[in-house]
């Protein structure tokens, strides 16, 4: 199977000396090349009963590395069913128009910043508009940046508490159809962004310097407020189990899994993708390696941003004490015993019922690490 290491080992080098990339997309490369190879070391594990022994490489746990991201969705999905509450939830989807979308490369932290400062107000002020709701809700946003194809596609994924907490300490729930029309939030929505991007210093370069003419700026500006934002709101969830199951696909994903590339051959990648114009269907797309490593280097995050964000009684400053309140308010199981962090081990036999000590030539003993690999500079 071709994987993502595959493409960069192959042309990621002659890549790198055509173009000029930034210091986090240098560093992206480079973890996912030597992912679990010798060049990060290991240790070697020794079966007890019949001396078999395996090597095992690290891994370079880059948040961007399609092999590193299974435990970290695990962990993750565990710490989050602690947060749950037996209610309805729902998943809403903030997208910017395609219009902004150099602006936004050029400008990420920038950018993405005001995406989540806009669609987080936008959510917790209707929500607490009496009109709407009249109480403060609870929702994860989850930045994605790319579309099916790799292409530059910026969006939130918000998963929203169908009710909330009101002024006197009650908890309101929501009608089952989401409780803030898709018109009005998309309505707000722009304002807010269009508001706090005057308020940002951003940058113009290449093919937007044109940009820089104040006039220019103003008649795109002016674009902006006639086009169109999309923000459309997915049926509820089956049950509050199935949420944190929904979210551990989001949250961890990575812009072009593994199981994604069909090949590499003759300098061409060939990929899956679903051409949602065309009734979701599967499709497959060919790429010169060069633009397919554009594409993905395109997602690569400034160095410490954060991609999943908590609000309301979801943040971390009510998570002690509203959401609490809101846990005995929905008659939600409360567990005040705090869970030991399983290992690495452990956490693979939850997740695959199927014991990795376990040796895979005698069936019987158990390995054991013995001793670690030096790494090869």
């Amino acid at each position: 199977m071709t994987e993502l290491q595959d493409i960069f080992a192959q042309y990621g080098e002659s890549y790198r000396l055509n173009h000029r990339l930034l210091s986090n997309q240098l560093k992206v490369m480079r973890a996912i090349e030597v992912c679990r190879t010798s060049s990060l070391g290991g240790h070697v594990d020794t079966c007890d009963e019949c001396g078999f022994m395996r090597i095992s490489y690290n891994s370079c746990r880059n948040r961007h590395c399609p092999k590193c991201q299974t435990l970290n969705k695990e962990r993750w999905i565990e710490a989050r069913k602690d947060d749950l509450l037996n209610i309805s939830y729902f998943h809403v989807v903030f997208t910017i128009p395609d219009l902004l979308n150099p602006v936004a490369y050029q400008n990420q932290k920038v950018i993405y910043d005001v995406l989540f400062k806009a669609a987080a107000e936008t959510l917790s002020e209707l929500a607490a508009d009496k009109k709407y709701l009249g109480a403060q809700i609870g929702f994860t946003a989850i930045l994605h940046t790319w579309g099916q194809n790799l292409t530059h596609h910026p969006h939130l994924h918000c998963i929203v508490t169908g009710g909330g907490l009101n002024s006197c300490g009650k908890w309101v729930n929501t009608r089952r159809k989401f409780f803030i029309p898709v018109k009005v939030l998309s309505k707000k929505f722009k304002g807010k962004f269009l508001y706090y991007l005057k308020q940002v210093k951003i940058e113009f370069h290449g093919s937007i310097s044109y940009l820089q003419d104040p006039f220019k700026l103003r008649d795109w500006m002016s674009s902006l407020y006639q086009k169109e934002w999309v923000v459309y709101c997915k049926p509820p969830f089956k049950n509050a189990g199935y949420v944190v199951e929904y979210l551990g696909r989001y949250t961890h994903r990575v812009a072009i899994s593994n199981h994604r590339i069909v090949k590499l051959e003759d300098g061409i990648v060939t990929f899956k993708w679903r051409d949602y114009k065309d009734s979701n269907k599967q499709k497959e797309m060919k790429v010169t390696a060069d633009e397919f490593i554009r594409r993905f280097l395109i997602h690569v995050l400034p160095n410490g941003f954060t991609r999943i964000r908590h609000y309301g009684v979801l943040s971390p400053r009510n998570k002690a004490t509203k959401l609490k309140l809101c846990k005995k308010l929905t008659n939600t199981k409360l567990n005040d015993t705090p869970k030991s962090k399983l290992s690495t081990l452990d956490l693979l036999k939850k997740i695959t019922g199927k014991d990795f000590t376990i040796c895979p030539y005698c069936g019987v003993g158990h390995l054991s690490r013995a001793s670690p690999v030096q790494v090869i500079a």
